[in-house]
């Protein structure tokens, strides 16, 4: 065996098994490697993880979710049925209908029966929700998010980034 091989899992350059205990160190841990060190990966993760939380934290103040929000982004286009919305956020019907449900509580949206069919819903944006969306899309949302991490122009790359990821994504 290899002297950076460790036996009965993968290996990964420097020996470590990433599955250890000590290959992955909790935050605020001393012993801890410093992020500059840290691979992509997990500086992806960790990016990630706490991205989310303060996103989740910040939707909050609007009743929000991370899953609810396109909700609102897709229905800012105009009116959908329910078959439609569930389509284009490629989630199930079921899913959609849920979503929905609290959307309708706090007041974002509005389901009626559709005029030609009335087994079927259709969905709009209130003017609560397109007042939650415009705040929602407020670059200082970023700020609010990012806090200091990022300054202007940083935070304008970052978007870029993000939506050269997302368009080319697979």
């Amino acid at each position: 065996m290899r002297q950076d091989e460790v036996p009965g899992g993968p290996s990964v350059p420097g020996g470590r098994d990433p599955r250890s205990p000590g290959a992955w160190p909790a935050p605020g841990d001393a012993t801890a490697t410093p992020p500059e060190s840290w691979p992509t990966g997990r500086l992806l993760s960790a990016a990630a993880r706490r991205v989310e939380r303060r996103w989740d934290a910040y939707l909050e103040r609007w009743s929000l979710t991370h899953a609810s929000l396109p909700v609102l982004a897709v229905l800012a286009g105009g009116p959908r049925s329910q078959r439609e919305l569930a389509a284009d956020l490629r989630v199930t019907e079921q899913t959609t209908s849920r979503m929905l449900a609290g959307l309708e509580r706090t007041g974002y949206v509005a389901r009626q029966r559709h005029a030609a069919d009335r087994r079927r819903h259709v969905v709009a944006l209130t003017d609560a929700g397109r007042a939650a969306l415009a705040e929602l899309d407020d670059p200082r949302a970023v700020e609010a998010v990012l806090g200091s991490a990022l300054d202007a122009a940083e935070a304008e790359q970052l978007r870029g980034l993000l939506l050269r990821l997302v368009e080319r994504g697979d």
